[in-house]
């Protein structure tokens, strides 16, 4: 009985990336309802964008000077942009010092840019952050340094948005993991507050809160003590946040090996140096992904403050479309908001993509 002993021809390397039309049969037209809803799909995209694109370009109005001479273009009246920009993006800050709440959002941005990079990661980004913060709050309540005091209601627009979200995330963040270490304790007294603590934050929408902050806080406060609604609005958005933060990082916790606690301990290290050199690090990273969705949707969700009368972006927008000189241009107005926040929560969306890439490199050396 002979036996065929030829060597087997060689494989080469698998393909590391698939290609694009292999991409597309696998994705687009895998079966009969996915190519129907394909070609579907592209014949809307094709009746709707070329014209999408006139009305947002070709024929749009920058240098019209009222609203009639706007509608006769046919096109996105951004004049009108032109025209209120200012306001909703500075809301009705004093118009000579909006200087302030400018380089106040310009802190804003850079400090968080400079969180991004990792020659950043060092002890003084802390020290950073301080300084950072504490120049925001005297730029825009001024009254120093020769500046005119405004009282925070005449705050507004894109900076009080930036304030709202980035004290938001600086304060939730630390609150979070010591929620998240507590609620892991092994004393009953603490894991029971941070249990009930979180699961009561968690089961309430956070238009509740701010509700509760603005209404209903005041009746309990005693008579002649008053906190600044502005204020109450931003620690009902920090203590909403640690508890879904909280949550993520315990989950992130709950992911690390019993192995790593185990060689913790053999090595003499007390529990908080455990945490800090050891278990957080290792945490953090599993959980990056949740994380930024967390900060991602508290940046969006400042525009809830608008019902409890806090002049935000979206505030600042509704108010000068209803402007009487240029009322019809709300699409307009909400699309230049809409592309905002599409820059910011874009932009954080790909960091995060981009340093879970990096963390995974890292890992695989």
């Amino acid at each position: 009985m002979s036996q065929d002993l030829t060597a087997p021809a060689k494989l080469g390397p698998p393909r590391a990336h698939q290609s694009t039309w292999g991409w597309m049969r696998a994705s687009l037209f895998s079966s009969p309802l996915n190519t129907i809803l394909t070609v579907l799909v592209a014949w809307l995209l094709l009746m709707s964008v070329p014209a999408l694109i006139e009305w947002l370009f070709i024929r749009a109005d920058f240098n019209a000077t009222s609203a009639a001479e706007c509608r006769e273009s046919g096109g996105a009246c951004w004049a009108f942009i032109v025209e209120k920009h200012r306001f909703i993006l500075f809301g009705v800050y004093p118009y000579d010092e909006q200087w302030r709440p400018l380089l106040a959002s310009i802190i804003l941005i850079a400090v968080i840019v400079c969180s991004c990079v990792r020659w950043f990661w060092r002890p003084f980004l802390g020290i950073i952050w301080i300084v950072s913060l504490v120049a925001v709050a005297v730029l825009m309540w001024g009254g120093v340094l020769g500046m005119s005091h405004v009282e925070n209601d005449r705050w507004g627009g894109l900076p009080l948005t930036l304030i709202l979200a980035t004290f938001g995330i600086a304060f939730a963040f630390p609150l979070g993991l010591l929620l998240a270490l507590g609620r892991r304790s092994h004393m009953p007294a603490v894991k029971a507050l941070c249990v009930v603590y979180i699961e009561l934050i968690r089961g309430v929408p956070l238009i509740s809160l701010l509700f509760m902050s603005s209404v209903m806080l005041p009746l309990f406060l005693p008579e002649g003590f008053s906190i600044d609604k502005l204020l109450r609005a931003q620690i009902a958005i920090i203590l909403f946040a640690a508890a879904y933060v909280a949550e993520t990082v315990r989950g992130g916790l709950q992911a690390i090996p019993k192995g790593q606690y185990e060689g913790a301990d053999s090595l003499g290290l007390s529990y908080w140096q455990q945490m800090r050199k050891i278990i957080l690090p290792q945490a953090l990273k599993v959980v990056i992904p949740p994380l930024v969705g967390i900060f991602i949707a508290l940046f969006k969700d400042t525009s809830l403050v608008v019902i409890i009368g806090i002049f935000d972006l979206t505030l600042a927008a509704k108010t000068a479309v209803a402007d009487a000189a240029w009322r019809g241009f709300s699409t307009e107005a909400y699309l230049f908001i809409a592309f905002i926040y599409f820059i910011f929560c874009f932009s954080i969306s790909r960091y995060s993509q981009s340093l879970e890439k990096h963390l995974r490199t890292g890992e695989q050396r």
